[in-house]
């Protein structure tokens, strides 16, 4: 009788838990793109971890995988990688598109943590 009432209460158990502790889903739809945006409207309102794409040039290195980086339209502050430069030659003549996510802080000015850098033609 023991036995038979500790199956029942391990069933309920079990049961209780499906509903309690939903299975995790997958996302399975596309994935977004880079939104392409000027310098000047992402200084104009910079939103955290926005995924974007810009063309423009290099103008200067300014620190450790630090460059100036510009539009046309502004400046921003680009966080490079060393590792994702081209293997071609990289100066302030060189058009270029960087791809990666807007950087906010409290203590300096918005800066583009870039993911991919590619020479445009």
């Amino acid at each position: 009788m023991a036995h038979r009432f500790v199956k029942h209460m391990l069933a309920s158990a079990a049961v209780s838990c499906a509903f309690v502790f939903p299975a995790a889903a997958q996302y399975a739809g596309p994935v977004g793109e880079a939104g392409q945006v000027t310098v000047k409207a992402i200084l104009a309102n910079p939103v955290d971890d926005q995924y974007v794409k810009l063309e423009g040039h290099l103008l200067r290195k300014t620190g450790d995988e630090k460059y100036v980086f510009s539009d046309g339209t502004g400046e921003i502050v680009a966080e490079i990688d060393d590792e994702d430069f081209p293997a071609q030659k990289v100066d302030d003549k060189t058009r270029v598109e960087i791809v990666g996510e807007v950087d906010t802080s409290r203590r300096r000015a918005p800066e583009i943590d870039v993911d991919a850098l590619r020479v445009i033609n």
